[in-house]
């Protein structure tokens, strides 16, 4: 039997991994978490109560202990992954980081995107932080022999959320709900720009091909489904699971970045650092690990489990007043713009 650790463990993207593996009877699964969020897990998974930001408790916590594979989905900075290095530096015979696809070039050369596009985004600081986080772990393989796999998810959801181009801080409800009102949802540029959805089950199979794989030991991989849509396809694909009319209405990502920053809304990293730029993953690399590895669940069917669930339970149904009202006054100040150049004037 092989023993794996995850810290979070949780998330959109670990718990389905963390469901499946628990099912397999090669693997032990344990968690390292502070326990503070409520998610039904099954009852193999053992869990360790910590905060590994607080770096002598986690130490305290894991004494003694080792693990085939560790798996970090909480690191977001390179304060991060040394701290991971300091705790599991010959204590695990693999590393798994989750980075992010959005650390690739924006745009790109091209929009066929591999491992070996270039990796460097000017627009978010979240992703420049994944980047470096990559880069201290390659330097600790090349040097040290540090057992590190490179994982970079795309826009990877769940039963949880429904993925939309233009939302609040309080996720994604209140532009389902614009759209069961028959109010206008806003997407960036025409709507044309294409985009990569993957359901986290399916995300599961290629990630946990990848656990104690040794060729898979020094290299990066991208995990996303093979389904490519526009964002206009995306947003009608919703509308029809709601068996609602999509009222779309269009506004370049240059003018909503500059009309969400007074309102704390980080629409320049999450839009033309992100969602704004056409890209489609050649997920080769990893079919030669994870054959398995397909679209299991395509947009139409995951949208329909999300909405499923989220209609059903209404503590996920999180309110965004303060959004739709931003929603209202963009759309106003962008129609009425459109009015008066109608109108030549």
């Amino acid at each position: 039997m092989m023993k794996a650790l995850f810290i979070g463990g949780t998330g959109t993207i670990s718990a389905a991994i963390v469901r499946q593996l628990a099912a397999d009877p090669l693997w032990e699964v344990w968690l390292l978490n502070r326990g503070s969020r409520r998610l039904e897990l099954p009852g193999v998974v053992h869990q360790l109560v910590a905060d590994i930001h607080d770096e002598a408790a986690a130490a305290e916590t894991l004494r003694g202990m080792d693990f085939d594979v560790v798996c970090e989905f909480i690191g977001f900075t390179v304060e991060d992954v040394e701290r991971d290095y300091r705790l599991f530096r010959g204590r695990t015979r693999q590393y798994i980081y989750i980075s992010s696809a959005s650390a690739y070039n924006k745009p790109a050369a091209g929009y066929v995107i591999t491992e070996g596009t270039t990796l460097a985004n000017p627009h978010w600081l979240y992703s420049r932080n994944k980047i470096a986080s990559e880069e201290f772990l390659l330097r600790k393989y090349r040097e040290e022999g540090f057992p590190v796999t490179i994982v970079r998810p795309s826009h990877t959801y769940d039963e949880r959320s429904v993925p939309v181009a233009v939302h609040g801080k309080n996720g994604s409800w209140q532009v389902i709900r614009r759209m069961m009102e028959g109010k206008p949802v806003l997407i960036h540029g025409d709507g044309s720009s294409l985009w990569t959805l993957t359901f986290n089950t399916d995300f599961a199979v290629g990630f946990i091909g990848l656990m104690g794989n040794r060729h898979a030991i020094g290299e990066a991989f991208q995990i996303t489904g093979d389904e490519t849509l526009t964002w206009d396809q995306i947003h009608a694909t919703i509308a029809d699971a709601l068996g609602v009319e999509l009222h779309a209405f269009h506004v370049s990502s240059d003018f909503l970045a500059a009309a969400g920053r007074p309102c704390g809304y980080d629409l320049e990293g999450g839009l033309i650092g992100d969602k704004a730029v056409s890209v489609v993953f050649d997920n080769s690399k990893l079919k030669r690990l994870v054959p398995a590895m397909r679209t299991n669940v395509p947009f139409h069917a995951g949208v329909r489990i999300a909405l499923r669930n989220i209609l059903a339970h209404p503590e996920l149904q999180r309110d965004d007043p303060e959004f739709d009202a931003w929603c209202g006054r963009v759309i106003a100040a962008v129609g009425k713009a459109r009015e008066a150049l109608a109108a030549g004037v």
